[in-house]
């Protein structure tokens, strides 16, 4: 059995209505597994559930062998990290770390010792006196880290941890978040909607749709090879071109847009489910795109809006027909007087789904 083990659950925050159906999710122990996705899609209510506080109506909740299912949460040897930090503002680093050991009735000495092992740990040791008001942002989530760490939990949930931090700020938490799942083997189960953060981090991704796990991998398997058209569109494949099908070679799917045939090896599905004649939608990458004056293979015509110069990348804004398009490209703008171009996409960079 793996370490966390939920099965059959049916969770939500209304009795009869359900967020999860029929929920199930392994999670092996020292892992950290991102749960990815949009707003509403299950992942707080995932970690609720795990944390206690909610109640699955139906189903069975197992960490470490143990059955949480009906425990309550302060029975549950659970660390848990907000969004928001939740210290107390009206005590120091040191009471806010303290907390929960003193709730656990833990030795005077012990708890001195356990405080200081933990700030130097997380690179506050010298901030014991300090008011979280007199804190950085990242230095607040650090004591939000330290003192779930510090109780020394089977696991440790983190409901985005990040998301009211600066970019800079993040990219540092990020690393330090990875330094101490490594350094401690703790099991993490990580809430994002950020995909960065996710493929940075884990060692697995759950990604999660409408209350259901759309995909389970290693974040090179989502990154690289997206099961589901929600998947691709959600890693990343923001572009899109709208055809149908004239045919199949060996080199895979023949599409027609807008007169032109653009070649797909790659589809979510089969490419056994569609016909010639059928309506399809190919997906690709701003970063997988090629800009050339003259033809190539598997490229069509666009129109440059307008390129944005961002020191090692350019961002452009195309159009494809109604068809608009984003492009990334190493180095400085293409050309300043080309307003008419081709993009070339290579045929294991197009994903395809049949439209219905």
């Amino acid at each position: 059995m793996s370490f966390i083990e939920l099965s059959n659950i049916n969770a939500g925050y209304t009795k009869g209505n359900p967020v999860l159906k029929d929920f199930h999710l392994s999670v092996e122990k020292g892992e950290l597994v991102s749960l990815l996705g949009p707003s509403g899609c299950g992942k707080t209510t995932t970690l609720r559930t795990i944390a206690g506080f909610i109640m699955a109506e139906k189903g069975k909740v197992v960490v470490g062998g143990k059955d949480y299912t009906y425990l309550p949460p302060n029975k549950r040897n659970i660390g848990l990290v907000f969004q928001n930090y939740a210290l107390f503002p009206h005590l120091s680093v040191y009471e806010n770390v303290a907390y929960g050991l003193k709730r656990r009735k833990v030795a005077k000495e012990l708890i001195q010792e356990k405080i200081a092992d933990v700030l130097k740990l997380v690179s506050l040791t010298g901030f014991e006196e300090r008011l979280p008001a007199q804190l950085s942002g990242g230095q607040r989530q650090r004591v939000a880290l330290a003192r779930s760490i510090v109780i020394e939990p089977d696991l440790l949930l983190l409901d985005e941890p990040l998301s009211n931090l600066d970019a800079k700020l993040r990219d540092e938490m990020r690393a330090e978040l990875s330094r101490l799942q490594h350094q401690l083997g703790i099991t993490m189960i990580y809430v994002t909607h950020d995909q960065i953060e996710a493929l940075s981090l884990s060692s697995r991704i759950i990604v999660m749709n409408e209350g259901n796990i759309e995909q389970i991998g290693t974040p090179e398997d989502i990154y690289e090879q997206p099961e589901t058209p929600f998947v691709a569109r959600f890693i990343g494949f923001d572009n899109h071109l709208f055809g149908k099908v004239v045919g199949k070679s060996e080199e895979g799917l023949l599409v027609d847009v807008n007169g032109t045939t653009l070649v797909s090896n790659r589809s979510p599905g089969s490419f056994n489910l569609v016909k010639n004649g059928d309506p399809v939608e190919l997906y690709f990458r701003p970063e997988d795109i090629e800009l050339m004056v003259g033809k190539d293979n598997n490229s069509i015509e666009a129109e440059i809006d307008y390129a944005n110069y961002q020191g090692n990348t350019t961002q452009y804004a195309l159009h494809v027909g109604d068809n608009k398009i984003r492009a990334v490209l190493p180095g400085k703008p293409f050309t300043a007087d080309v307003k008419s171009i081709r993009i070339s996409i290579s045929p294991d960079k197009l994903i395809v789904e049949k439209k219905d």
